[in-house]
């Protein structure tokens, strides 16, 4: 009984902080899809060269950068209450930066984590028994410095090495998968570009196909353009079709995630995800796997560091860039059809 009390307070800070997490994420990804949508594709990814576009290129990048930091806040908020707010949303920012000495970024997977260990950390730090002086400077100076110290470097020194470890011996299994089997490569790269939306795995296979690139191999980057694009539109077009399976804040999250998939920006899947990882994460994985491989097995290649339709001008092989692509979203759409609920339905259970 214990244990389900936890995961239901687990599962209401997740969805606190996917709310308050929403206006940022539509925020950055409009301005983005705006910006982008007027920029020249060249070898280091999308060039804007308008100033006025640029800037709107920065506020939609300031959105997309406050993402992650409120995500991890008010998942402490929901758990621990005000004096977790500060040091959730600073050790937010430091899971979704690369820090440490293999500068290991974990993302929104690690910001969750952190979130959740920082409000059970803060909840206990307000059973401490101290004198009344010392009590008033307890949420804005003692719980905060202690928080972020000891959970912080418990993160850097403990958590994030291995991670590191493991990011390395990744991208040296890739290394030795390059020019064999062509199909399984795909599909890995795509499932890597959609496990974590912007974290470590997905930087990982941005790493080795950029590497690729420099030597003149542009395949590994057409599978890892191809799958970018894959989670966002999935769930875009899921809000369009199902609409029963989705909130209404869901649904109007769904046009700004449709919108982040034309220009290759991953993280517009990621509320979604936080908010129903069991069923969100399979179907997204499973359908930029699907896009990956078939790109592979068809040659496309993506001459530029960048995803989506946005770059289509670019790609070699096109037909095959949007067929794949569309593919894979039809695959990560028709699972989250099966495989999620009714909205009504979760109500009743609750």
């Amino acid at each position: 009984m214990k244990n389900n009390k936890i995961w239901k307070d687990i599962q209401k800070a997740f969805n606190t902080g996917v709310s308050y997490m929403l206006p940022s994420v539509v925020v950055g990804g409009i301005l983005l899809a705006i910006a982008l949508s007027t920029g020249t594709a060249t070898d280091e990814g999308m060039k804007i060269t308008s100033p006025f576009m640029q800037n709107l290129n920065d506020l939609g990048a300031a959105g997309f950068a406050m993402m992650i930091p409120l995500l991890s806040g008010y998942i402490v908020y929901s758990l621990a209450g005000k004096p977790g707010i500060a040091p959730g949303m600073i050790l937010g920012y430091v899971a979704n930066n690369p820090i440490g000495e293999s500068q290991v970024k974990t993302g929104f997977l690690g910001a969750m984590i952190l979130g959740v260990a920082v409000g059970y950390f803060v909840r206990w730090c307000k059973t401490w028994k101290v004198p009344n002086t010392i009590k008033t400077i307890m949420p804005i100076l003692i719980v905060p410095i202690c928080t972020v110290l000891v959970l912080g470097l418990i993160y850097i020194y403990v958590i994030a090495v291995p991670i590191g470890v493991f990011m390395d011996w990744l991208v040296e299994v890739l290394g030795n998968m390059q020019g064999g089997n062509a199909i399984l490569l795909g599909a890995i790269i795509g499932a890597m570009t959609a496990v974590d939306m912007g974290g470590p795995i997905n930087k990982t296979a941005t790493a080795f196909t950029l590497a690729l690139m420099a030597e003149g191999i542009y395949a590994p980057n057409g599978a890892h353009r191809i799958a970018v694009a894959i989670p966002p539109l999935a769930m875009g077009i899921s809000t369009f079709i199902d609409r029963k399976k989705y909130t209404k804040d869901d649904k109007d999250l769904g046009i700004s995630a449709f919108f982040m998939g034309l220009i290759g920006i991953t993280e517009g899947a990621i509320p979604f995800a936080v908010k129903d990882m069991k069923r969100v994460l399979p179907a997204i994985i499973i359908g930029s796997a699907v896009g990956g491989a078939l790109g592979m097995m068809n040659s496309v290649e993506a001459l530029v560091p960048h995803g989506g339709l946005i770059i289509l001008p670019v790609v070699n092989g096109k037909l095959w860039y949007v067929l794949a692509m569309l593919i894979g979203v039809a695959v990560s759409v028709a699972i989250l059809h099966f495989t999620k609920p009714n909205v009504e339905e979760i109500e009743e259970v609750k």
